[in-house]
């Protein structure tokens, strides 16, 4: 959006990208250092890099801000998992052989795959599996 804001339509794409102080051609942009392979000198391109005005800096300034910005969290299970896990625990408590057993196992999960699954919900959503648990345990109380 940055780049749409600054954008010249009189300019052409060259001139619009060295005004703001980006490259046009990332090759050009980064010179390639002289290297030795075996014995011989290979060479850059011998082209100057003349001094560039940047009318526009910034573009670059804003994008970097951007750039270093840290990233959301937006991890989140699908609602078909937590409600497989969520039936599991329910049915089987913890005894993973049963619920590899079970008929609602669709994708034939083994039991370490089924245990692997429960805690990556335990680990996503901490608070909502102790009250899930607590409920759990309430319900038992109530039918003795």
């Amino acid at each position: 959006s940055h780049i749409r804001h600054a954008w010249d339509p009189t300019k052409s794409v060259a001139q619009n990208l060295a005004e703001m102080g980006l490259a046009e051609d990332p090759n050009k942009a980064v010179p390639i250092p002289k290297k030795k392979l075996l014995g011989m000198e290979v060479e850059s391109d011998g082209r100057g890099q003349g001094k560039k005005i940047v009318r526009k800096p910034y573009v670059v300034n804003e994008m970097e801000y951007e750039a270093s910005l840290p990233e959301k969290k937006s991890n989140t299970l699908s609602r078909d998992l937590i409600d497989y896990v969520r039936y599991m625990i329910q049915n089987h408590g913890e005894n993973y052989k049963e619920m590899a057993r079970d008929e609602k196992n669709y994708y034939q999960d083994t039991p370490k795959q089924i245990k692997r699954k429960i805690n990556v919900y335990k680990n996503f959503y901490p608070e909502e599996y102790k009250d899930f648990i607590a409920s759990l345990k309430q319900e038992k109380m109530d039918v003795q």
